[in-house]
């Protein structure tokens, strides 16, 4: 199979299901687009361009951009709503005493709690945008594996058509001891968001990504250049145990492999570009047709779960009830309600003052504050709280 094959959409058969029409107007939801990458690999660069491509087309259509990234000292691009806006970064590092990954993930599980407020800005632009970016931190673990990382996914999963794009450093994955651990990594992601997974060899403007696609599809290839790859063998000649290790990994993602779409991207030139956005919009199919009805299979069995567990609490509830009645009848008997003993004067709690406070203005002693939402001020001897 041809690196065009791979990259162009799948024809719908005949009487498949099209993609869904959201909108009032007929307008589709926007595709959201999850850029995740090891450090290095490209991924801010990666999306000033795609971003730019965006504006360029005829007409432009301008995405909604979203910067999870707290650390970065400068984005190539201009993001619509930037974490750095909401979370400073160094102050977090400061005051509770963190590192730099610490910080990091602080910050984003700070974000995270008013991650709510970011999907009603994002839900009131799906009209006017086709599509909608996210660039998560450098540290992919800190995005990936952390619980922020996870409820981000899921809460804009569940809202809107999302892809996820992992960028890979093309010139530094030649080694097949490298491309393997990406490859792993690549495959975990796919199976813990379970969502349409998109590779994205980068920089191919340095190093063409024909040898992974070729990888990829002929083990014997991916055998052959590990086999003449430094190291693969001991001192007598034989395989080493990492030689060995990947040469069963790669019999392993053969049929990973086969469910993937791979593209060839330059930031820099903008080459391979088209061809991402094409398989980026081959995997709305992919979206409604496998990860929604899972999504609602889950739903239907957490309500089902929970039904479970209401019915059976209440019916241990009512048979402590009989029980109790049995055991004590003169306590249930004068628990009954008697309407003719109520009187029929004014009750006087119907004329207590209804206590209802509008504090929309007015902070109030034990109010929430937001400390997510704080701007520096000159007080600089403000004491945060520190876990423990």
């Amino acid at each position: 199979m041809s690196t065009s094959e791979q990259t162009q959409p799948e024809k719908q058969p005949a009487g498949s299901s099209t993609p869904a029409i959201d909108h009032a107007d007929g307008k589709k939801k926007p595709i959201v687009i999850i850029t995740i990458g090891m450090a290095g690999a490209g991924k801010s660069t990666f999306v000033q361009r795609i971003n730019s491509h965006l504006h360029s087309k005829n007409p432009p259509s301008p995405p909604y951009v979203l910067n999870l990234d707290p650390a970065v000292a400068n984005t190539p691009y201009e993001a619509n709503i930037d974490i750095r806006d909401t979370i400073d970064y160094h102050k977090v590092m400061k005051e509770y005493n963190l590192g730099p990954n610490g910080g990091i993930l602080t910050a984003l599980n700070l974000f995270t709690t008013k991650f709510d407020q970011v999907l009603d800005l994002v839900e009131k632009r799906a009209e006017t945008v086709d599509y909608i970016i996210l660039d998560t931190p450098g540290q992919i673990e800190i995005f990936t594996w952390s619980a922020s990382g996870a409820i981000i996914t899921d809460a804009i999963a569940s809202s809107l058509p999302t892809v996820v794009a992992y960028v890979i450093d093309t010139p530094r994955t030649t080694a097949p001891a490298t491309f393997m651990s990406n490859m792993l990594y690549a495959c975990s992601i796919l199976y813990k968001t379970k969502l349409p997974f998109i590779l994205v060899f980068n920089k191919t403007d340095v190093r063409p990504h024909d040898f992974a696609i070729e990888w990829m599809q002929d083990f014997e290839a991916f055998q052959a250049a590990l086999a003449t790859h430094q190291g693969t063998t001991d001192d007598e000649g034989e395989p080493t145990y990492m030689n060995s290790l990947m040469n069963s990994m790669s019999l392993v993602l053969d049929e990973f492999y086969k469910q993937l779409t791979a593209v060839g991207v330059s930031s820099v030139t903008g080459a391979g570009v088209t061809e991402f956005f094409e398989a980026v919009d081959a995997s709305r199919a992919e979206y409604e047709n496998e990860y929604l009805p899972e999504l609602r299979r889950a739903r239907e069995a957490r309500e089902q779960s929970l039904k479970a567990v209401k019915d059976d609490s209440l019916s241990r509830f009512m048979q402590d009830l009989a029980v109790d009645r049995e055991r004590n009848p003169a306590a249930a008997a004068a628990d009954r309600w008697d309407p003719s003993a109520e009187g029929d004067g004014d009750d006087d709690d119907d004329d207590a003052e209804v206590n209802i406070i509008d504090r929309t203005e007015d902070a109030w002693p034990g109010q929430y504050i937001d400390v997510t939402r704080m701007r520096p001020r000159a007080d600089e001897g403000m004491a945060w709280p520190r876990p423990g």
